[in-house]
Protein backbone atom coordinates (compact mmCIF):
# COMPACT_ATOMS: atom_id res chain seq x y z
CA UNK A 1 0.00 0.00 0.00
CA UNK A 2 2.65 2.40 0.69
CA UNK A 3 4.74 2.18 -2.65
CA UNK A 4 1.21 2.54 -4.55
CA UNK A 5 0.96 5.77 -2.43
CA UNK A 6 4.16 6.92 -3.32
CA UNK A 7 3.67 6.03 -6.88
CA UNK A 8 0.90 8.47 -6.76
CA UNK A 9 2.25 10.81 -5.22
CA UNK A 10 5.22 10.75 -7.34
CA UNK A 11 3.12 11.41 -10.80
CA UNK A 12 1.50 14.27 -8.98
CA UNK A 13 5.08 16.12 -8.20
CA UNK A 14 5.72 15.47 -12.11
CA UNK A 15 7.94 12.37 -11.64
CA UNK A 16 7.91 9.50 -14.40
CA UNK A 17 5.15 6.93 -12.85
CA UNK A 18 1.92 6.78 -14.17
CA UNK A 19 -0.76 8.05 -11.72
CA UNK A 20 -3.31 4.89 -10.32
CA UNK A 21 -6.20 5.71 -12.78
CA UNK A 22 -9.88 5.01 -11.40
CA UNK A 23 -12.52 3.00 -13.40
CA UNK A 24 -13.08 4.67 -16.62
CA UNK A 25 -16.96 6.17 -16.23
CA UNK A 26 -19.54 5.29 -18.55
CA UNK A 27 -20.27 7.69 -21.22
CA UNK A 28 -23.22 9.71 -20.57
CA UNK A 29 -25.75 9.26 -23.17
CA UNK A 30 -25.25 11.11 -26.59
CA UNK A 31 -27.76 14.00 -27.33
CA UNK A 32 -29.48 13.79 -30.53
CA UNK A 33 -27.76 15.35 -33.65
CA UNK A 34 -28.70 19.24 -34.26
CA UNK A 35 -30.27 18.20 -37.42
CA UNK A 36 -32.58 15.84 -35.20
CA UNK A 37 -33.43 18.06 -32.87
CA UNK A 38 -34.43 20.49 -35.55
CA UNK A 39 -36.36 17.95 -37.44
CA UNK A 40 -38.03 17.05 -35.03
CA UNK A 41 -39.01 20.72 -33.82
CA UNK A 42 -40.37 21.85 -37.12
CA UNK A 43 -42.57 18.39 -36.91
CA UNK A 44 -44.08 19.22 -34.38
CA UNK A 45 -44.83 22.68 -35.19
CA UNK A 46 -46.72 21.13 -38.31
CA UNK A 47 -48.59 18.33 -36.40
CA UNK A 48 -49.61 21.27 -34.16
CA UNK A 49 -50.60 23.48 -36.55
CA UNK A 50 -48.29 26.16 -35.96
CA UNK A 51 -46.98 26.20 -39.41
CA UNK A 52 -50.40 25.50 -41.18
CA UNK A 53 -50.19 23.35 -44.27
CA UNK A 54 -49.42 25.81 -47.50
CA UNK A 55 -47.41 28.00 -45.33
CA UNK A 56 -43.83 29.00 -46.65
CA UNK A 57 -41.45 28.82 -44.70
CA UNK A 58 -38.04 30.68 -44.46
CA UNK A 59 -34.66 29.20 -43.09
CA UNK A 60 -33.48 32.04 -41.26
CA UNK A 61 -36.60 32.71 -39.86
CA UNK A 62 -37.00 28.89 -38.71
CA UNK A 63 -33.45 28.92 -37.17
CA UNK A 64 -33.90 32.17 -35.04
CA UNK A 65 -37.64 30.80 -33.69
CA UNK A 66 -35.46 27.63 -32.77
CA UNK A 67 -32.26 28.70 -31.21
CA UNK A 68 -30.46 27.09 -33.68
CA UNK A 69 -27.81 27.78 -37.08
CA UNK A 70 -28.89 27.70 -40.28
CA UNK A 71 -27.30 24.67 -41.53
CA UNK A 72 -29.38 22.00 -39.11
CA UNK A 73 -32.03 23.46 -39.98
CA UNK A 74 -31.43 23.29 -43.79
CA UNK A 75 -30.63 19.80 -43.23
CA UNK A 76 -34.35 19.49 -41.25
CA UNK A 77 -36.01 20.91 -43.83
CA UNK A 78 -34.36 18.81 -46.57
CA UNK A 79 -35.17 15.65 -44.49
CA UNK A 80 -39.09 16.98 -44.38
CA UNK A 81 -38.84 17.48 -47.84
CA UNK A 82 -37.79 13.88 -48.71
CA UNK A 83 -40.04 12.40 -46.19
CA UNK A 84 -42.88 14.42 -48.03
CA UNK A 85 -44.16 16.83 -45.60
CA UNK A 86 -42.32 19.46 -47.12
CA UNK A 87 -42.29 20.67 -50.90
CA UNK A 88 -39.91 22.73 -52.49
CA UNK A 89 -41.33 26.15 -54.04
CA UNK A 90 -40.21 27.11 -57.63
CA UNK A 91 -37.91 29.22 -57.06
CA UNK A 92 -36.74 28.66 -53.75
CA UNK A 93 -37.74 27.90 -49.92
CA UNK A 94 -39.98 25.54 -49.14
CA UNK A 95 -43.52 25.27 -48.04
CA UNK A 96 -45.94 23.03 -45.47
CA UNK A 97 -47.47 20.49 -48.15
CA UNK A 98 -51.22 20.25 -48.16
CA UNK A 99 -52.64 16.99 -47.37
CA UNK A 100 -54.98 14.91 -50.28
CA UNK A 101 -57.65 13.11 -50.50
CA UNK A 102 -55.51 10.11 -51.80
CA UNK A 103 -52.59 10.69 -49.03
CA UNK A 104 -55.68 10.07 -46.11
CA UNK A 105 -56.43 7.07 -47.68
CA UNK A 106 -53.42 5.60 -48.66
CA UNK A 107 -52.70 5.55 -44.89
CA UNK A 108 -55.54 4.15 -43.97
CA UNK A 109 -55.25 1.35 -46.27
CA UNK A 110 -51.57 0.63 -44.95
CA UNK A 111 -52.92 1.83 -41.22
CA UNK A 112 -55.77 -0.32 -41.06
CA UNK A 113 -53.72 -3.86 -41.51
CA UNK A 114 -51.14 -3.00 -39.31
CA UNK A 115 -53.27 -1.77 -36.28
CA UNK A 116 -55.57 -4.64 -36.31
CA UNK A 117 -52.62 -7.06 -35.97
CA UNK A 118 -51.11 -5.29 -33.21
CA UNK A 119 -54.03 -5.78 -31.14
CA UNK A 120 -54.35 -9.12 -31.48
CA UNK A 121 -50.70 -9.59 -30.87
CA UNK A 122 -51.08 -7.74 -27.99
CA UNK A 123 -53.97 -9.36 -26.66
CA UNK A 124 -52.41 -13.09 -27.40
CA UNK A 125 -49.06 -11.97 -25.51
CA UNK A 126 -51.40 -10.81 -22.36
CA UNK A 127 -53.34 -13.81 -22.27
CA UNK A 128 -49.60 -15.80 -22.64
CA UNK A 129 -48.73 -13.54 -18.94
CA UNK A 130 -47.05 -10.65 -20.87
CA UNK A 131 -49.36 -7.81 -18.92
CA UNK A 132 -46.39 -5.56 -18.26
CA UNK A 133 -47.49 -2.98 -20.74
CA UNK A 134 -50.96 -2.78 -19.63
CA UNK A 135 -50.54 0.24 -16.84
CA UNK A 136 -49.08 2.32 -20.13
CA UNK A 137 -52.22 1.34 -22.24
CA UNK A 138 -54.41 2.11 -19.34
CA UNK A 139 -52.32 5.52 -18.86
CA UNK A 140 -53.28 7.10 -22.47
CA UNK A 141 -57.05 6.86 -21.59
CA UNK A 142 -56.89 8.66 -18.37
CA UNK A 143 -54.49 11.50 -20.46
CA UNK A 144 -56.72 11.49 -23.11
CA UNK A 145 -59.98 11.84 -20.89
CA UNK A 146 -57.84 14.77 -19.06
CA UNK A 147 -56.96 16.20 -22.05
CA UNK A 148 -60.80 15.94 -23.24
CA UNK A 149 -62.38 17.71 -20.06
CA UNK A 150 -59.46 20.58 -20.25
CA UNK A 151 -60.08 21.37 -23.60
CA UNK A 152 -56.56 20.90 -24.61
CA UNK A 153 -56.62 19.48 -28.58
CA UNK A 154 -52.64 18.78 -29.25
CA UNK A 155 -52.52 16.88 -25.75
CA UNK A 156 -55.82 14.91 -26.35
CA UNK A 157 -53.98 14.24 -30.04
CA UNK A 158 -50.62 13.26 -28.16
CA UNK A 159 -52.32 10.82 -26.09
CA UNK A 160 -54.66 9.22 -29.05
CA UNK A 161 -51.15 8.76 -30.82
CA UNK A 162 -49.59 7.42 -27.35
CA UNK A 163 -52.53 4.88 -26.97
CA UNK A 164 -51.44 2.78 -30.74
CA UNK A 165 -48.08 3.15 -29.86
CA UNK A 166 -48.45 1.50 -26.52
CA UNK A 167 -50.31 -1.18 -27.91
CA UNK A 168 -48.05 -1.55 -30.68
CA UNK A 169 -45.34 -2.02 -28.03
CA UNK A 170 -47.50 -4.30 -26.08
CA UNK A 171 -47.73 -6.62 -29.37
CA UNK A 172 -43.96 -7.38 -28.32
CA UNK A 173 -43.19 -7.72 -32.56
CA UNK A 174 -40.16 -5.10 -33.38
CA UNK A 175 -40.47 -5.99 -36.75
CA UNK A 176 -44.13 -4.16 -36.53
CA UNK A 177 -42.76 -1.83 -34.48
CA UNK A 178 -40.00 -0.48 -36.61
CA UNK A 179 -42.65 -0.51 -39.50
CA UNK A 180 -45.55 1.43 -37.52
CA UNK A 181 -42.53 4.07 -36.59
CA UNK A 182 -42.17 5.20 -40.24
CA UNK A 183 -45.97 5.99 -40.66
CA UNK A 184 -46.12 8.18 -37.00
CA UNK A 185 -45.47 11.38 -38.17
CA UNK A 186 -48.55 10.59 -40.93
CA UNK A 187 -50.74 9.55 -38.18
CA UNK A 188 -49.92 12.36 -35.56
CA UNK A 189 -50.41 14.78 -38.43
CA UNK A 190 -53.96 13.50 -39.56
CA UNK A 191 -54.60 12.90 -35.93
CA UNK A 192 -54.25 16.80 -35.33
CA UNK A 193 -56.16 18.05 -38.36
CA UNK A 194 -59.29 15.89 -37.81
CA UNK A 195 -62.04 16.31 -34.96
CA UNK A 196 -61.72 14.28 -31.86
CA UNK A 197 -64.99 13.18 -31.50
CA UNK A 198 -65.91 12.12 -27.69
CA UNK A 199 -66.71 8.03 -29.24
CA UNK A 200 -63.27 7.32 -30.43
CA UNK A 201 -61.92 7.44 -26.99
CA UNK A 202 -64.68 5.36 -26.01
CA UNK A 203 -63.35 2.87 -29.00
CA UNK A 204 -60.05 2.91 -27.37
CA UNK A 205 -61.14 1.99 -24.02
CA UNK A 206 -63.19 -1.15 -25.86
CA UNK A 207 -59.91 -1.99 -27.06
CA UNK A 208 -58.20 -1.99 -24.21
CA UNK A 209 -61.11 -4.24 -22.24
CA UNK A 210 -60.60 -6.74 -24.99
CA UNK A 211 -56.43 -6.18 -24.83
CA UNK A 212 -56.53 -6.43 -21.25
CA UNK A 213 -58.61 -9.62 -20.82
CA UNK A 214 -56.35 -11.42 -23.74
CA UNK A 215 -59.33 -11.67 -26.01
CA UNK A 216 -57.16 -11.17 -29.85
CA UNK A 217 -60.27 -11.89 -32.23
CA UNK A 218 -62.17 -9.26 -29.82
CA UNK A 219 -59.39 -6.60 -29.83
CA UNK A 220 -58.80 -7.16 -33.55
CA UNK A 221 -62.54 -6.32 -34.16
CA UNK A 222 -62.71 -3.73 -32.15
CA UNK A 223 -60.04 -2.06 -33.81
CA UNK A 224 -61.02 -2.46 -37.33
CA UNK A 225 -64.05 -0.66 -36.53
CA UNK A 226 -62.11 2.33 -34.54
CA UNK A 227 -59.73 2.71 -37.58
CA UNK A 228 -62.67 2.26 -40.22
CA UNK A 229 -64.54 5.13 -37.95
CA UNK A 230 -61.43 7.00 -37.53
CA UNK A 231 -60.45 7.02 -41.43
CA UNK A 232 -64.54 8.51 -41.71
CA UNK A 233 -63.97 11.13 -39.51
CA UNK A 234 -60.50 12.21 -40.85
CA UNK A 235 -62.08 12.17 -44.34
CA UNK A 236 -65.19 14.54 -43.43
CA UNK A 237 -62.73 16.96 -41.52
CA UNK A 238 -60.52 17.52 -43.94
CA UNK A 239 -62.84 17.02 -47.10
CA UNK A 240 -66.06 17.25 -46.25
CA UNK A 241 -67.03 13.41 -47.33
CA UNK A 242 -67.01 10.20 -46.25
Amino acid sequence: MADRRRTGAAAADGGSAAPLKDAPLADPPAAAPLGAQAREAVLQRIVDRRYAQGARLVEREVAEELGMSRVPVREALRALVTEGLLELLPHSGVRVRRLERADVEHLYEVWEPLSVQASRLAARAVAAGGAEGLDALRATLRQAESAAAADEGTREVAAHTAFHEAVVALSGNPLLGRTMEQLSWQLRLVFGLREEPAHMRAQHAEMYRHIAAGDPEAAAASTLLHVRDSRAVALRSLFGDA
